[in-house]
């Protein structure tokens, strides 16, 4: 036993395995350093999933920065459909605001849920589980200083700070509530808002899920547990609730944050739960703060799939063979975004979007502003 959790914690910190720097990974997408406006980033995803639920994104402007998490299950359309038009949402928000804040964030995840729902209850009659497809929402965006999050579900923002009074350690503070009934206080949270319902949340498969289905309580899409318009009959059992609801089971709106960035705040980590099911937000930091910046995003991915092999009794090497699909015994999808924050500008950057397993670099709609 000991030599097992021995063998898990070289996975971390100054731990130098080559196979975390080579790139032999057929399943691995990367953009190992690329400059935004106020420093560098890395940018990675895995797909573990026969069809990849995980859809996120990055668009540089000249006076901002905008990442996108996504993290879909029950398929990839929800997810899919949130990297197609919140961006653009956002954008619309700022230009009739006139700036950036945490409410144009907010604007954004209510007009691309209402956006998916139209979507949903026009395709219901011919494809139904569109009404159990949903995603996870991490939105961060960067502007004149200050970092504003919007977060639903447990995909998670993690910023990486120097504590000087301890010889400059680099300390993990995460920015983001994890939106999970594994947390003692949304399973109290869930209970309150349903005082009549003693099967609110249940544990199952060995962890607690809301209404027996689903760990995360707040989403973008899982429209049957909001409307009961969409409510799913018995024909789908692992959706079918025995009693229609009478109020929206999961929420819909964002937890929001804003925080003025300081010379401290060295980077930012935005990844879905595919990361931080293996790696905590202090590991996390410290592979990002001792090793070089190029590749850093696809660092962090490797080390939670050689950690993720281990538990797994497996070799990283053995894993690396898996086929998609397959893989999912093993890990998820993982998207892992690091965005260093610089004191200097970059002047000399092109306005570019940039999409997860995509590798075609368009024109960011940050122009537009």
């Amino acid at each position: 036993m000991f030599s097992w959790v021995g063998k898990i914690a070289n996975a971390f910190g100054d731990d130098k395995d080559d196979r975390l720097d080579d790139d032999k990974d057929p399943l691995i997408w990367c953009k190992d350093l690329e400059k935004h406006a106020f420093g560098e980033f890395s940018f990675a995803v895995v797909q573990a999933n026969e069809v990849l639920e995980d859809y996120s994104q990055v668009e540089v402007g000249q006076n901002a920065t905008f990442v996108g998490v996504y993290d879909g299950h029950g398929g990839p359309e929800a997810s899919r459909y949130i990297c197609d038009h919140f961006f653009s949402h956002l954008i619309r928000n700022v230009q009739e605001k006139g700036l950036i804040s945490s409410e144009v964030l907010k604007n954004a995840v209510s007009a691309t849920e209402d956006g998916f729902l139209t979507l949903v209850r026009r395709s219901c009659g011919i494809k139904p589980l569109m009404a159990a497809v949903g995603s996870c929402c991490l939105a961060g965006i960067i502007s004149d200083g200050t970092l504003y999050v919007a977060n639903m579900g447990d995909s998670r923002a993690v910023i990486g700070r120097l504590n000087r009074r301890r010889s400059s350690k680099i300390v993990a503070e995460q920015i983001t509530e994890d939106h999970n009934a594994c947390r003692n206080e949304i399973r109290r949270e869930l209970k309150q808002d349903h005082p009549d319902d003693p099967q609110i949340v249940v544990m199952k498969q060995g962890v607690w899920r809301i209404k027996g289905i689903i760990q995360v309580s707040r989403t973008i899409g899982d429209a049957y547990l909001k409307k009961p318009e969409f409510a799913l009959d018995s024909s789908f059992p692992r959706f079918h609730l025995r009693e229609p609801i009478r109020r929206p089971v999961l929420g819909n709106g964002p937890s929001l944050y804003n925080r003025v960035l300081k010379p401290d705040d060295k980077f930012i980590v935005f990844a879905s739960d595919g990361l931080w099911e293996h790696v905590t937000n202090q590991q996390a930091v410290e592979i990002v703060h001792n090793n070089p910046r190029s590749g850093i995003a696809r660092r962090l991915i490797k080390s939670a799939i050689n950690v993720a092999a281990r538990k797994a009794r497996k070799g990283y090497d053995e894993v690396q063979k898996i086929e998609k699909g397959s893989r999912r015994a093993v890990h998820d999808d993982i998207t892992v975004a690091v965005v260093f924050i610089d004191q200097q500008i970059n002047t000399d950057i092109d306005e570019v979007s940039m999409r997860g397993f995509g590798n075609a670099t368009t024109a960011s709609s940050f122009s537009t502003l």
